[in-house]
């Protein structure tokens, strides 16, 4: 009925735990059969070896890659359309996945838990990052999205995988699939749920996932709804232009009404690649 797909690096003191939370989960809400496969992402304190011990399927990879790759070659692997993604660390309250299935049953596309406590909003560097973040996919999405990038959530394997070629390898993957499934209409549901505080060390690195986040968000953007950014670009430049025909005029500056001038004419350029970049997606989409 579902396959649990749990990706791995270096979670050797949580990933039995996990496992077995998991299958008391399942069996208690009596969602059977079930399959739970851990990806063992190149770790090397025996994360694979503990996994397999406590009964899971097991996949490793020979180095770390990604956590969206694991997430992809695990979803490729599940015998199950119905799939649950989540992590190692014992951050998620595993004992709510039979509920987010609830609500996918209901019909809908794909159901995230949305995080919420103390150990979510923890971080002073993380959350101003990570409602930027949130500010500049809600843009995208025109929808409003309580959590972008959880890594508990319930989809289908068939309709996931239609869209993995624009959906990241690394730590973006969740962010990705949130705008593929949103842009394309997508029915999506958030439930609530408390995050924990994780078991060893993080593996995010804050400065450099960021910035890969925020590329793939542009590329989505760029991709399911280009018209939207490049509005968004010329709007900036009509902003500039305002401002430097009036600065031009309080302070007599002949420079200030030059680049008014100028961001005038980019906001038309930018305009009219945005119509290219439409055109172009309708061709693309006919082929």
């Amino acid at each position: 009925m579902i396959s649990v797909i749990i990706p791995a690096l270096n979670e050797k003191d949580a990933i039995a735990d996990t496992i077995l939370g998991i299958g008391n989960a399942l069996d208690g809400a009596g969602l059977q059969p079930y399959e739970i496969i851990v990806v063992d992402d190149g770790s090397s304190d025996g994360t694979g070896e503990r996994a397999r011990a406590a009964g899971a399927k097991t996949l490793t990879h020979p180095h770390n890659v990604g956590y969206g790759r694991s997430l992809k070659d695990g979803i490729a692997a599940a015998c199950y359309d119905l799939i649950c993604i989540t992590d190692a660390d014992g951050s998620y309250p595993i004992e709510r996945i039979p509920e987010l299935i609830e609500d996918y049953q209901c019909g809908f596309d794909m159901v995230v838990g949305a995080r919420t406590g103390k150990h979510y909003r923890e971080s002073i560097i993380k959350s101003p990052l990570r409602w930027i973040l949130k500010q500049v996919v809600q843009y995208t999405a025109s929808r409003k999205i309580p959590d972008i990038n959880s890594g508990l959530r319930v989809f289908s394997k068939s309709t996931s995988t239609k869209y993995f070629s624009h959906v990241s390898d690394t730590f973006s993957f969740t962010t990705s699939l949130t705008l593929a499934y949103v842009m394309n209409n997508k029915f999506v549901k958030y439930r609530q749920i408390e995050y924990h505080e994780r078991i060893g060390k993080s593996k995010v690195r804050l400065l450099r996932d960021s910035l890969r986040t925020i590329q793939y968000v542009l590329e989505a953007a760029t991709y399911y709804n280009p018209m939207r950014m490049f509005v968004f670009f010329s709007m900036v430049c009509i902003i500039i232009a305002i401002i430097s025909f009036v600065g031009g005029v309080l302070w007599q500056v002949t420079s200030a009404f030059f680049l008014g001038v100028g961001a005038i004419l980019l906001a038309v350029l930018v305009c009219a690649m945005g119509l290219l970049a439409v055109l172009l997606k309708q061709i693309m989409n006919q082929t």
